[in-house]
Formats: structure tokens, sequence, C-alpha cells
């Protein structure tokens, strides 16, 4: 998909600030620093739309993105970031789950793991969350490059045996920002949902 004019639209914390205009939302969700906000600015070819940063837990609220006025991109505070207090984790934890369960225009939900390690207890209780809210999900599995290419394969398999889904009908596709290689094959499977 050829990405023209992305644009971030805002950052919200309650849903009287979500975008009304009933387009598309493709939900990124994952632990901090698992890449989100560099799996948005991969996808529409920009280095810096989605801010990202090193330090883990920046994004404390959910940023929609508008994608040439056809879908957004609505990415997720990460979770299992231990130096956000208890209390902001509460606060984090209860918007995003009011988002999840009450969003009308939640297309898919897209769970970003990292390929080279299995899903920490967090990624789990994630999953089973989204399994939850019977929208349609995608296991996206980032950090690709960091692997050989002729391991990828394998690494896709371990981890859908990690989660328990080798006889599931789910889509786990590789992903890196590094190799623009797996970009086609996203694309193609938001399309599906857009």
């Amino acid at each position: 998909m050829q990405v023209n004019n992305p644009k971030f639209y805002i950052s919200a914390v309650s849903k009287k600030q979500y975008p009304t205009n009933g387009m598309p939302e493709i939900v990124l969700a994952g632990k901090s620093n698992v890449g989100k906000s560099s799996f948005i600015n991969t996808l529409i070819n920009r280095k810096s739309l989605a801010r990202t940063s090193s330090e883990p837990g920046k994004t404390r609220q959910i940023n929609f993105y508008d994608i040439d006025s056809k879908f957004y991109f609505v990415d997720l505070p990460g979770y299992g970031y231990s130096k956000m207090s208890k209390k902001e984790q509460e606060n984090v934890g209860k918007f995003i789950e009011e988002y999840l369960f009450t969003r009308k225009n939640i297309s898919v939900i897209i769970l970003i793991l990292d390929i080279r390690h299995k899903p920490t207890q967090n990624d789990i209780i994630m999953y089973e969350y989204i399994k939850s809210t019977n929208l349609p999900f995608v296991i996206l599995l980032n950090k690709a490059d960091k692997i050989a290419i002729t391991k990828v394969d394998s690494a896709l398999k371990e981890r859908k045996n990690d989660l328990g889904l080798l006889n599931e009908n789910i889509t786990i596709l590789p992903f890196s920002s590094e190799r623009k290689i797996y970009n086609d094959a996203i694309w193609k499977e938001i399309e599906k949902y857009i």
C-alpha cells in the first residue's frame, strides 16, 4: 500500500477524546519497547511520525495516527514496564480495557512479540485478553533481522508452539524495521480489515 499523507491525530486517555469519524482502527498491542512505533514508521515509510524511544514505557496514552484518511493505526501503551507506578499501571490498564471492550471501530488487533524470545507472562496475559475481546487479531513477530533469515520459519513455529497455536488458524507473521522484505505480506493482511 502506498501511503501519501499520514499524520499524528491525537493522544487520548479517555473515550471523549477518541476520533468520531468512524474510520477503521488497526490496533497495536505489545510490551514496552517491542517496536510498535517502529512498526508504524516502517510501514508508512517515515522516519519519525510515531515517536520511538530506547527508554521503555514512553507511550502512556492511546495514540491515533491518521493514515491517508482511510484508517487509523492505534498505538496502545506498552505493558510490563516496571518503573511505572502501580497507580499509573492501573490507570493505563483501565483505559486500554475500556478502549478494547467498548470501541466499535476496531477492525483488527495486532499483537507484537519479539521473535527471539518465548512470550513473557505479560505477553500471554495480553494474548488471552485479546482473544477474550472476540475481535480479529494477528500476531506479529518483530525483530526478525536479529536472527538469520534461514531461522525465521522455525522461530515462527517455536513461538506458535509457545502460545499453544500449532493447530490454530491464527495468522502469525515475521516483521523487521530493518529488513523491509516482510512489509508486503503485512499490508496484504491489514488490507483485509480496512
